[in-house]
């Protein structure tokens, strides 16, 4: 299991070794501009898989490359994650939760742009709390997504203000593993980072603000979701003991996977002694080769996703075992000459690998030596260089379609029915925090914005 793998060659050369990113990345046009939902992501990382096949001038290697992906621990923590929330998901859903919520912020007048502007706070407290954008999806979007649509909020803009919310505390939060990742690898005082880091963060979350407060697109009236009968039930609020519980182990830093475990086992008792569920509602035998019940069809539901990361962490383990990662480090490395060009490099290269490899620590943790000698040699400072690696990440991952961050949040919609899906390529474009710290990232390499270090360095 720990052998190192063999290194895979192509035909072709570089045409060939390029050739399954290329055909994943034209399907991945091809679904992105066709409003795919998840299962077109799906068809584009097997595509690129099968492609491989052709080119690889050794198939026993190229097979061992796609294992070698799938036996990363991210991978079995990012698939059980994904199983576990939509288990909690459908208990709250299907308890009348979200309906008994959604009544009492209309009655409240706390709908449309508003709403949207208070999840996107919300979220962004959440996950600067957990450290985790991740694990903050999984919690906040049963509740708040289907609340919002619900209080005449459009579904796109409700999930961008929570991917952009996830995106601030992912960013910021001082227990995130990015910036865990970006100020280890740099050899910098986390603390100093975590300061000297909102130069960015909090510029880029006051413009996002104020963008969900001017642009978000509302409905005249709200919508009624799939299975949705308006009842208001109190006794039905109990189930948000599902994302308490969730939100205090993970602020106690338990491993994301126990904390879902713990919020269903805590869903289940709650639902059933407050009569919400009965045994049969959550599990059932009805015979005839069949089961039944809210759990499985949870399950069952997450099967295009479950999928979709199949396909990504195969491919990811081909690209590194062809040595793809050291030739993007080494390719930009070449470009570092002066100050500029140099944070310029840094915002490339950590661009490229968070967009490929879909999780920007690894991206970090791949180019922290490259960017650590290389930042030395200009004098770019060890602060500004962890957070230009964690701003970038926070951008250019966060805005990839096929990234977790946009084809999680997309397929947590779905469960409330066709009307309220959002489709995974449309989820940058109302990430409204990650575009904003795309223009001052640009104004940080162009102009020198946070450039001056902070007084422990100078």
């Amino acid at each position: 299991m720990n052998r190192k793998v063999q290194r895979i060659e192509f035909r072709f050369g570089k045409v060939g070794n390029l050739a399954p990113l290329m055909a994943a990345a034209a399907m991945i046009l091809w679904a992105a501009l066709s409003q795919s939902n998840v299962n077109g992501y799906v068809l584009a990382f097997f595509a690129a898989l099968v492609t491989g096949v052709i080119f690889a001038k050794d198939e026993k290697a190229y097979g061992e490359a796609l294992v070698h992906g799938l036996s990363k621990p991210m991978f079995a923590v990012i698939v059980l994650a994904v199983i576990l929330a939509a288990v909690s998901g459908k208990l709250i859903s299907a308890s009348g939760a979200v309906q008994t919520i959604a009544a009492y912020v209309v009655a409240a007048g706390f709908t449309g742009k508003l709403f949207v502007a208070a999840s996107f706070l919300i979220t962004c407290l959440l996950a600067f709390a957990t450290g985790t954008s991740v694990g903050t999806y999984f919690v906040v979007i049963p509740i708040l997504f289907p609340v919002g649509v619900m209080a005449g909020a459009a579904p796109d803009f409700m999930i961008g203000a929570i991917v952009s919310g996830a995106a601030f505390g992912d960013n910021l939060g001082p227990i995130s593993d990015t910036t865990i990742a970006s100020s280890a690898t740099q050899h910098a005082d986390l603390g100093t980072v975590v300061k000297t880091r909102t130069r960015y963060s909090l510029p880029a979350a006051a413009g996002a603000l104020i963008l969900f407060l001017l642009f978000p697109q509302t409905s005249n009236g709200a919508l009624v979701l799939e299975g949705s009968e308006g009842r208001v039930n109190p006794v039905s609020l109990t189930m948000l003991v599902i994302p308490v519980v969730i939100i205090v182990l993970c602020m106690m830093r338990k491993h994301l996977i126990t904390a879902l475990s713990w919020g269903i086992l805590a869903g289940i008792a709650a639902g059933l002694l407050f009569g919400i569920y009965t045994v049969e509602d959550l599990v059932a035998f009805p015979g005839g080769f069949s089961v039944s019940g809210a759990i499985i069809e949870a399950i069952t539901g997450t099967a295009g996703t479950v999928a979709m990361l199949i396909g990504v962490f195969a491919l990811l383990g081909v690209l590194e075992c062809s040595g793809f990662f050291e030739d993007v480090g080494v390719l930009l490395g070449r470009l570092a000459k002066k100050e500029r060009s140099t944070e310029a490099t840094i915002v490339l290269s950590v661009g490229i690998l968070s967009m490929v490899t879909g999780v920007i620590s690894v991206a970090i943790v791949a180019l922290g030596d490259l960017i650590n000698e290389i930042g030395e040699k200009a004098g770019v400072n060890r602060y500004r260089r962890a957070n230009l690696m964690d701003c970038t990440g926070c951008v250019f991952c966060f805005l990839a379609p096929w990234t977790v961050h946009c084809v999680i949040p997309a397929q947590l919609t779905a469960a409330f029915g066709e009307e309220a899906a959002v489709a995974p390529g449309s989820v940058p474009f109302v990430n409204y925090y990650s575009l904003c710290m795309l223009v001052i990232l640009a104004a940080a390499v162009a102009a020198g914005y946070g450039r001056k270090p902070p007084k422990a360095e100078r």
